[in-house]
Formats: structure tokens, sequence, C-alpha cells
């Protein structure tokens, strides 16, 4: 059993049947969410001989931050139904790692709660009501939220089989709050354009990054209004079911506006190999989701400390092997239609 899915069945153990399921499932029929995985498995690398690897630093930069490693968390909901702690102890095993932590705006805590030292990112959704969103964004930001992550995939909700509503029964949820949603109105804005970039960075003063793109013109797009960076994803698999490999839209989208703003990547990554082919193919930084809450429920803050430390290590390990010192130094890939080295 590998150490993946070990951590898998003593999260499935720990939690609620319910944000198990709630966690695994994908939209529909779940294809994409099946597929993402193997996604990252199918690509081939092309070492580099003769490379000095004699120290390998896996630091990065991201948005003016010096990172100890190029693995963050992506967002979740839910996370106090996986650990009671949940967003705390999330961060503060993320600030252990030297990882970047992206927090859901419908967090089980205050932002406030969140200044445990490391770095943190608000992702939010854009409510109808636009005005709603900045009392929200406001507290993030003097909580230290130092970006905004702007989910621009998620019009509606998209259909997920499981799990039904009555399988929360007997989980208490009185903690959560789902931000901006009155009574009969739609969560979320339907009418969401490149203008929101620039009024998300008006209203909150810090850089916006745009999470949803799988297209290289959207992503142009993007970077036209102002995003200060783009992050390649769909969802988990959780939205439009069908929908592309993060690893095939990747290469894509780096091509467009990899020069000129960070491009970052979710979706299925849970090892470090996983990670130096999402560098490889010209991510900046790879986020990991179901990963970060399996370690969550398993063992709180220090097994998700554990589980970014080994991913950077797994990293460490096929940078030295591949020749490569840097996380900037990765190496080619081989296949038609694929990137062949940066």
């Amino acid at each position: 059993m590998t150490w993946q899915a070990d951590l898998a069945e003593r999260a499935r153990a720990a939690m609620p049947a319910a944000m198990w399921q709630y966690v695994s499932s994908g939209a529909r029929e779940g294809v994409t969410a099946a597929e993402a995985g193997a996604a990252w498995r199918d690509v081939r690398f092309l070492p580099r001989v003769l490379q000095d690897v004699s120290h390998v630093d896996p630091a990065t930069d991201v948005l003016g931050h010096r990172l100890a490693t190029p693995v963050g968390i992506a967002p979740t909901a839910l996370l106090r139904a996986a650990h009671p702690e949940g967003e705390v102890a999330m961060a503060r095993g993320a600030a252990a790692a030297g990882a970047l932590h992206v927090v859901s705006s419908n967090a089980g805590h205050p932002f406030a709660a969140l200044r445990l030292g490391g770095p943190w990112w608000l992702q939010a959704y854009v409510p109808p009501d636009r005005d709603s969103l900045g009392p929200v964004l406001e507290a993030a930001v003097a909580a230290g939220a130092s970006a905004v992550v702007l989910t621009a995939d998620t019009p509606v909700a998209g259909t997920k089989y499981r799990p039904r509503e009555q399988d929360w029964e007997g989980v208490d949820l009185s903690w959560f709050r789902t931000n901006f949603a009155a009574p009969g109105e739609t969560r979320w804005a339907t009418d969401l354009g490149p203008r929101d970039i620039g009024w998300l960075r008006e209203v909150s003063g810090v850089p916006v990054v745009v999470k949803g793109v799988l297209r290289a013109d959207d992503a142009r797009r993007c970077v036209g209004a102002g995003a200060d960076a783009v992050w390649v994803s769909n969802h988990g698999g959780r939205q439009l079911d069908r929908t592309v490999a993060t690893r095939d839209a990747l290469p894509d989208v780096a091509a467009a506006v990899g020069e000129q703003v960070q491009v970052y990547v979710d979706g299925g990554v849970s090892s470090g190999l996983d990670v130096l082919a999402a560098l490889s193919l010209g991510a900046d930084a790879a986020f990991v989701g179901r990963l970060a809450v399996h370690a969550l429920a398993a063992g709180g803050a220090d097994e998700v400390a554990a589980t970014l430390d080994r991913l950077t290590a797994e990293l460490v390990e096929g940078m030295r092997i591949a020749g490569c010192a840097r996380v900037s130094d990765t190496p080619g890939i081989a296949g038609p239609g694929r990137l062949q080295g940066r």
C-alpha cells in the first residue's frame, strides 16, 4: 500500500462518512475526478545528466513570498467536519512546512485565528451582490491574507450524486456559515466577468489570482484584466464532469501567459513526481486538495506538515535524479504536443 493510500484509509476512519463522501466525490459520474491522478502519472521525463545536484533547493517565490516548497494547500470548505481544528490546524501544518495555505471563504473559524506565522490567501466566490463581499475581504486582509483567489469556474454548483442531505444527519455543522447567500438568493454571480478582477484588486488592496482557468484565451483575458496570476484548475472534477485534466490544460496556459504572470495548478496532484511534472509543464506552484484534507483528518496539523514535507522530499529526490538543482531547472517532457523543457 502506498503512503497516500494508507493516509486515505486513516482519514476515512477518522472523519464522518458524509464528509468522506463530500471530499471524495466528483461531479456527475466522476469521470474527471477519476482521471486526474492517472494524467499526472502519464507524464514521462527527459532527465538531464552531468549536472551538479550536490545541493537541491526546492524553495520558490510566489507573489512576494519566499516559500520552502512549491507545494501549497488548495482551498476546501467544511474542514471542521474533517478535524475539530479545521483551518487552524491546516494553517499550522502549512506554516511548519514553509508552505502556502489557501483558505476557503466559508472557513469554519474566524480569519483572525489564522494568524499563525505562515502566508495564506483567501479563496473567494463573487456573489450577485458584490458589496456583500467587501466585509469578508476586509476581515481576511486585516487578518493577514496576502492575496485573493477568485474562483471563476462556479456560476452554479455542479451536480454531485453524493453525499445526500440525510447523510449529514448526526454531524454537527452548527459552526458552518455560508457567506453571501440570503434565503432564495442565487449564491454566486452568474454574470462574472473580467471587470471583477480589477474590482477585487481595488476593494481588497492585494493581488488577485484567478482560479479555474483551463484555456489559453481565458488566461490571456485574465491577465489583460489585471490578474496577478492564473490557476489552472477544474475544481477537483467537482464542477463540469468530463472537463479536461489539468495536466493537459497546463502547457497551453503556461505558454500563453507564463512569461507575464505566475501559473499555478491543482487537480490530482498527490506525489513529489506529480509536482515535478507540474513544474516541468510550466507551473510555478502546485496545490493539493484532497490529500491535504486526508492529512488533516488523519492527524491534524502534525500530519499536514508531515505530508507536505514528504511531498517536498519526493520532489527533491526527483529533481536530483533528473539533474535539477532548482525548481526552475526542470527536466524535459517526452511526448507529442508537450513542452520539451523550460
